[in-house]
């Protein structure tokens, strides 16, 4: 008698369906990331529609340093999301709205103002003592970070130029020229959808600033929307692998890879948010040690600067391009001058400890902490400064 292998049909339908499904959400990212990109591109015209009055009034005094990087910081609270604003930004240098120089103070701000997410997210451990001061340290550790990379690089930047030069040095090889706009193929593709909703505007009457207005609320819709899509997508599509990747890695106390899988997490799900936040919960369980889930914070801030790069192609402007890398460059030599030399490393662990005891043994810690840096140091800067 011979024994043949039989196939169960439902398991072979549910393989099928299985893929099936994988396939689909990821073509649904595909189309999100065209959206996102023809929202960047409707941005850059909307602002472009806007007079020279308004344009200014807009961004009055933002020349000045600090309030370009409480700008950051605010905006990024608001909208949640370090990617929407830093697209924004790239979006506002390739009209020329800002300046290179004024844009990067507000990119850094960016890097700040992202990390309220998973400090947010820590609170869900509030009433669980020890498991708290866990959850609440890991979060925090990425705020310290981030606040000692802006007060050590935003000083050197401002006197010496070196990140934006080195930027725009990277560009000009990239890109072929200097100055000139060049020829991006993905910013010929995006138009289509702005030319047409710019074309069914004018003809329903608008023009001048009504129209730059319509194009600008089109736009942030757009961004926003495909970004939390493209998000809800990759999460879908890779979460258990994430959680399944980062016990095994981190577990493990492996410092520069884990910091290429916070990198590659963060590019896969195009939020840095969510990789961080993610460290939040294993951390309180004691899953993670604080010295483990570190490093994955900082991958997570290379991994995010993917978005700019991505709205910077959408402009077709070199100097779009320079800001979106000079993101890059920030995140990476914050980790190149930080992470390797054990008494600059340990500043952030060590903060980061201490504030989570604090907060711990007092709870109106948290609430003092997150709505000073975040709110109003911010918004009483801006204020002032202005």
């Amino acid at each position: 008698m011979t024994n043949c292998a039989v196939t169960n049909p439902a398991h072979r339908d549910s393989d099928a369906g299985t893929t099936a499904g994988i396939v689909a959400r990821a073509l649904v990212v595909l189309g999100l990331l065209y959206l996102f990109l023809a929202g960047v591109s409707m941005l850059e015209r909307g602002i472009n529609t806007l007079g020279s009055d308004v344009q200014d009034s807009l961004f009055d005094n933002v020349s000045n340093p600090l309030v370009g990087l409480l700008v950051g910081v605010l905006a990024t609270v608001l909208v949640q999301s370090s990617s929407v604003t830093t697209a924004t930004i790239v979006t506002l240098v390739g009209s020329g709205v800002l300046t290179v120089d004024e844009a990067v103070p507000m990119i850094m701000g960016a890097n700040i103002g992202t990390t309220v997410t998973n400090t947010l997210a820590s609170l869900g451990h509030v009433r669980k003592g020890s498991e708290f001061e866990r959850a609440f340290a890991a979060a925090t550790v990425h705020d310290f970070f981030n606040i000692l990379a802006v007060a050590i690089f935003l000083p050197l930047e401002l006197a010496t130029g070196f990140l934006s030069s080195s930027a725009e040095w990277l560009a000009e090889k990239l890109v072929g020229t200097s100055g000139a706009e060049w020829d991006s193929p993905i910013k010929e593709v995006v138009e289509y959808p702005v030319n047409w909703l710019t074309d069914i505007f004018e003809a329903l009457g608008a023009s001048g600033n009504v129209l730059a207005g319509l194009l600008i609320i089109s736009a942030l819709v757009l961004i926003f929307t495909s970004l939390a899509f493209i998000t809800k997508n990759m999460r879908a599509l890779i979460a258990d692998r994430i959680e399944q990747t980062l016990n095994r890695v981190l577990g493990s106390g492996g410092g520069v890879t884990a910091m290429f899988v916070g990198l590659l997490v963060t590019v896969a799900v195009q939020s840095s948010s969510i990789t961080t936040s993610i460290l939040v919960p294993l951390a309180g369980a004691g899953i993670l040690k604080l010295e483990n889930a570190y490093p994955v914070t900082l991958g997570a801030n290379v991994g995010t600067t993917i978005t700019a790069l991505l709205a910077s192609l959408a402009t077709g402007e070199p100097t779009a391009l320079t800001v979106a890398l000079t993101h890059t460059l920030f995140n990476v030599a914050g980790i190149a001058l930080l992470y390797p030399i054990p008494p600059l490393r340990v500043i952030p662990l060590k903060l980061a400890r201490g504030l989570s005891r604090a907060a711990s043994e007092n709870t109106s810690v948290v609430l003092f902490y997150v709505v000073t840096m975040f709110v109003v140091i911010p918004v009483v800067g801006i204020a002032v400064l202005r």
